[in-house]
C-alpha cells in the first residue's frame, strides 16, 4: 500500500527560544531522528536506517513530538500494521540567546564597540528580533522585509585596511543622515548592522589514512 502523506508546511528555519524546549531536542540520539526525519519517515523506519533499538527511538519520537518538533503528516501499511509517518517541523533550526535568560549577551553591557564579545551581541540581537517578528509577520499573511549583504575583502596592508574602514563608515553615515526621518508619520523604522570580522581560512582536506591509500 503507497503511504498516504498529508501535505504539511515544513518551516526553512525554526527558532527555539525556550530552555525546556531546547532540553528536549539537545540529545545526540535526538538529533540523529530529528535530521533523519527531514523526510517523513515511521519512528519503526527511522530505527532500521539508524541502526538503533525501536523501543528507544520510540522513547525519543514521542518526546520529540510532545515538544513540538515532529509533525505526524500521513501514514502507511507495513505488513499488518499502520505506521504513522512524522516529519520535522523545519528544515534546520537556530537556539535563541535569550533563552539563556541573565546569562545571554546584551549589546548594553558590553562598552567597546570595536571588540569581538560586542560583535557576537549585535549578532545575537539580530537573531532575537528577526525570531519576534516573523511570527508577527507570518500571522499577518505578510513577508519579512530584510536585507542581507555578504562578501570577503582581502586587504593587502593594514593601511588598506583601515582606510577602507574609514570610507565605509562615512558613506554609511552619509546615508543614515540623509534617509533618517524619525518623526516621519507611517514611517517604519529598520534596524541596520555591520558586521566584520576576519575570514576563516578554507579547511585542508585531511590527507588519506594508510588503508585508504592505493596498494603500489
Amino acid at each position: 500500500m503507497m503511504p498516504v502523506v498529508h501535505a504539511a508546511a515544513q518551516a526553512a528555519v525554526e527558532v527555539v527560544d525556550a530552555a525546556e524546549t531546547a532540553a528536549v531536542v539537545l540529545d545526540p540520539a535526538r538529533l540523529r531522528i530529528l535530521t533523519a526525519l527531514r523526510e517523513p519517515d515511521s519512528s519503526a523506519g527511522v530505527a532500521r536506517s539508524l541502526g538503533l533499538p525501536r523501543q528507544r527511538v520510540g522513547h525519543h519520537v514521542r518526546a520529540l513530538e510532545a515538544a513540538g518538533f515532529l509533525t505526524c503528516v500521513g501514514e502507511r501499511k507495513k505488513r499488518n500494521c499502520v505506521e504513522r509517518l512524522l516529519q520535522a517541523s523545519a528544515r534546520t533550526y537556530v537556539l535563541a540567546p535569550r533563552m539563556l535568560g541573565e546569562l545571554g549577551l546584551s549589546a548594553d553591557d558590553v562598552r567597546d564597540r570595536f571588540s569581538s564579545t560586542y560583535l557576537l551581541a549585535a549578532a545575537g540581537k539580530v537573531i532575537e528580533e528577526v525570531s519576534t517578528l516573523r511570527p508577527r509577520a507570518e500571522a499577518a499573511g505578510k513577508k519579512l522585509p530584510t536585507l542581507t549583504l555578504q562578501t570577503e575583502v582581502r586587504f593587502a596592508s593594514a593601511r588598506s585596511q583601515n582606510e577602507f574602514l574609514e570610507e565605509l563608515l562615512a558613506a554609511f553615515s552619509e546615508l543614515v543622515t540623509r534617509h533618517h526621518r524619525p518623526d516621519a508619520p507611517g514611517g517604519r523604522t529598520f534596524r541596520i548592522s555591520l558586521l566584520g570580522h576576519p575570514a576563516l581560512p578554507p579547511e585542508t582536506p585531511a590527507p588519506p589514512s594508510p588503508a585508504e591509500e592505493s596498494p603500489p
